[in-house]
């Protein structure tokens, strides 16, 4: 079964860092564009970042410029979301997912566009 199993949130304090890891499982990840999105209680869920299959577009929120960087190994088939300076708001369930569209990755972050999801990570940001 084609999925993706998410690994790394928690509670971590205001200026602190997390590194989020995301897994594919039967299928090759370096043939599609991935994705982090974020839903916040109370909130709609929004893209973070993204990274087309061959890494030549990328792109982040403004809300995490700067301090967040999404990355991938293809040799583990493994994704990842780096976060450095976290904030409060930062704080989310964290969801990866991917895409056959190995070209896409923009500033729209269109869900419905994304073939697989993670089942979605914590990441509490508090002191």
């Amino acid at each position: 079964q084609l999925r993706l199993v998410e690994s790394g949130g928690g509670l971590v304090q205001p200026g602190g860092s997390l590194r989020l890891s995301c897994v594919a499982s039967e299928f090759t990840l370096d043939q599609y564009a991935i994705a982090w999105f974020r839903q916040a209680p109370g909130k709609e869920r929004e893209g973070v970042s993204c990274d087309s299959a061959r890494g030549d577009h990328t792109n982040y929120a403004d809300s995490v410029k700067g301090r967040f960087t999404i990355a991938r190994d293809n040799a583990t088939n493994t994704m990842y979301l780096f976060m450095n300076s976290l904030k409060p708001e930062d704080t989310a369930t964290y969801y990866c997912a991917a895409t056959t569209l190995s070209y896409y990755c923009n500033q729209y972050f269109t869900e419905g566009l994304y073939d697989y999801w993670g089942q979605g990570t914590q990441v509490t940001v508090s002191s």
